[in-house]
């Protein structure tokens, strides 16, 4: 059952735009073509074009031309910057931004100038008719989609313990679109407010309203408590392997980390048998969402005890473990295969390309592991010309200093661990470099120097469990040719 405060918020989150309307019937007479044969169409998108193609539009060739130097061959990317206008302007008369111009995003900026051709179009095309016309079409969607998403909200809160339904001085808002090529979602987040765009599906895609709200709700949490998560990122590097991850997500472990907590709480939201969350999470798993199996484990024990989530995060952060996820990771392989999904899912953070030093680092890894010394170290090297990057140089020097040890050449270990210090290395390269460092000083006869390195260990904020036993053992007594 759903509560009536839960009816009622979600009355005013779920509904349709004038202003994102307008803009869209613009784009369909200006040459917007993608998937006009879908069965998956709103009938209201073929009623738009033919009443709009019928009439005299003073100002359409010079909205064609704009459509057509700003067209991107991509048409779900096309379609995506003009949702991202519409959202970004008030509506008629003027389309003005209500941000300024160098605030807005990259997918915006290019159409800076389409606003007042828009106004012109609004007022010549006679919009403000058609938007009536179409009310009820926009009405019989919304009321499909809204006895789903008020439970699907009402479920996450619940999950959550969310008691406010939102976040202060944000906002949550769904708007359908019945004038977009069908089966896409696109999510937007704007100075704290998220927004979801659903455009025609056969059945409400409400799996993907809810993983939106899951956003709206967790993101600012990863935020708040960014310093914790990142003394975790060096696990992230895992996540470069998998070969359909978005690389926005191999770039920001912010993102890949609520990414992965919002999987495994989808998963334990599933009906059904144990069997079918274990298959949820395992397919995040193999898509390159890496911590979902560790936020699966740990979410029963957050269901037992009374905290909400935004009090119970940093525990879910502080209980990963480098060495279990290590030992996670020690076999695994991502499959080959691409995953398929129903629906395009049009995310609000911009892709970004891998650096190359990124991809060289996972080259590098790679050779490391099948005992390739030889091509790691190039690899290693190389990653150290190609970028400025501090803790990936640090990760590179770590990397050789290991190697450096394996090989028995203890006086370049030794700078080369020195050097990985002097950067900024993440917690466990860090806590490892000390520990090593004590070993060494350790063989040389330098029993008090290599206390200190193991003392220090045992200081680095977020250091590997098992560092922290290396560190604690070499304390007790002196390192004799025993290996990690």
């Amino acid at each position: 059952m759903c509560s009536a405060k839960a009816a009622e918020q979600t009355q005013s989150q779920l509904d349709a735009s004038r202003t994102l309307f307008s803009v869209l019937a613009a784009i369909n007479v200006a040459g917007y073509n993608a998937d006009l044969e879908s069965p998956a169409n709103h009938p209201l998108r073929a009623a738009v074009r033919k009443e709009l193609g019928s009439k005299t539009i003073p100002c359409l060739a010079e909205l064609k031309r704009f459509y057509a130097e700003h067209h991107q061959k991509d048409w779900t990317a096309d379609l995506s910057q003009y949702i991202s206008y519409a959202l970004l302007v008030d509506g008629p008369p003027k389309f003005a931004f209500r941000l300024r111009l160098t605030d807005l995003p990259p997918d915006v900026i290019p159409l800076e100038g389409l606003s007042p051709l828009m106004a012109r179009f609004d007022q010549e095309a006679g919009i403000e008719a058609l938007w009536q016309k179409a009310q009820p079409a926009f009405e019989e969607v919304i009321a499909r989609y809204h006895e789903p998403v008020t439970r699907a909200v009402t479920e996450v809160n619940a999950y959550l313990r969310n008691v406010t339904s939102g976040i202060s001085g944000s906002h949550f808002q769904i708007y359908v679109d019945l004038l977009g090529a069908p089966n896409q979602i696109h999510m937007r987040s704007y100075a704290g407010d998220y927004y979801i765009v659903l455009t025609p599906s056969l059945e409400p895609q409400v799996e993907d309203v809810r993983h939106a709200y899951l956003h709206y709700l967790l993101d600012p949490l990863a935020t708040r408590y960014s310093d914790e998560v990142m003394k975790k990122k060096a696990i992230g590097d895992y996540a470069l392997a998998a070969p359909f991850l978005e690389d926005y997500y191999k770039s920001d472990f912010l993102l890949l980390t609520t990414e992965c907590l919002i999987k495994a709480v989808e998963s334990r939201l599933l009906s059904g048998p144990l069997q079918a969350k274990q298959t949820y999470v395992q397919k995040a798993l193999n898509e390159g969402y890496i911590l979902t199996p560790h936020f699966a484990e740990q979410l029963p024990a957050y269901e037992k005890q009374e905290q909400s989530m935004r009090f119970y995060f940093p525990k879910l952060i502080a209980a990963i473990d480098m060495a279990k996820e290590e030992q996670r990771f020690a076999n695994f392989e991502f499959p080959e295969e691409r995953p398929v999904r129903k629906a395009k899912v049009v995310p609000a953070e911009r892709r970004v390309e891998l650096p190359p030093a990124y991809k060289m680092m996972e080259e590098a890894d790679k050779a490391s592991r099948e005992r390739d010394f030889a091509k790691a170290k190039q690899g290693y090297v190389q990653v150290l010309q190609q970028t400025t990057d501090k803790p990936l140089q640090a990760k590179a020097y770590y990397r050789l200093a290991r190697i450096a040890a394996l090989e028995n050449d203890p006086e370049l270990a030794e700078k080369l661990f020195q050097k990985t210090l002097e950067l900024s290395p993440d917690p466990q390269a860090k806590a490892w470099s000390l520990v090593y460092l004590g070993r060494l000083a350790d063989l040389a006869g330098e029993r008090e120097q290599a206390s200190r390195y193991y003392q220090n260990a045992l200081t680095v904020e977020g250091a590997p469990e098992d560092a922290k036993k290396a560190a604690e053992q070499g304390l007790k007594e002196s390192f004799k040719r025993q290996s990690k």
